[in-house]
């Protein structure tokens, strides 16, 4: 059984509940992910997203010769004030199975993955399940090797859409 703990992310990065949305857009542009974990005392409280964070951002905020007063407060709302609460969680030993139907039933982008007390150890995304399934092939038709990208260099698709040389 594959588990989750084989292919999610880590080390996963978490912001604390009064960390200021211009902190946590700060995050998100360093460390160039989608999904960053709230925690209160080292315990997972809540999930943010890129999209949460653009959704209450002014397209204002920041930027010094449009900013109002009211697109600069927008900066100094809290993760408390914007985050997914009480998220859905796996464990690290759960099977990425029930991970993956947890994603699809609720329509999920990415899971925390937390220890028995709730403490974050990682985050499954559906990113993190594309990259395993595609290191290891399982995408292929396995009769037939399809050309990748990287294969194609120097070859030219014809009219009837197959590929020449």
């Amino acid at each position: 059984m594959l588990t989750v703990k084989e292919i999610m992310s880590r080390p996963v990065v978490t912001v604390d509940m009064d960390a200021r949305l211009s902190e946590i857009r700060d995050v998100f542009e360093r460390e160039r992910f989608h999904h960053v974990l709230v925690v209160d005392h080292d315990t997972v409280v809540g999930i943010i997203s890129d999209r949460d964070l653009l959704k209450r951002l002014s397209p204002f905020a920041g930027n010094k010769l449009n900013e109002r007063k009211q697109d600069e407060n927008t900066l100094n709302l809290k993760a408390h004030q914007i985050m997914t609460r009480n998220p859905v969680a796996v464990g690290p030993d759960d099977s990425v199975q029930s991970a993956v139907d947890l994603i699809l039933r609720h329509n999920f982008r990415s899971l925390p993955v937390v220890d028995e007390r709730k403490r974050p150890v990682g985050i499954l995304s559906w990113k993190d399940i594309i990259r395993w399934g595609s290191f290891h092939g399982v995408w292929r038709d396995h009769d037939e090797v399809e050309p990748t990208l990287f294969d194609l260099d120097g070859i030219e698709e014809s009219e009837g859409g197959a590929w020449a040389a």
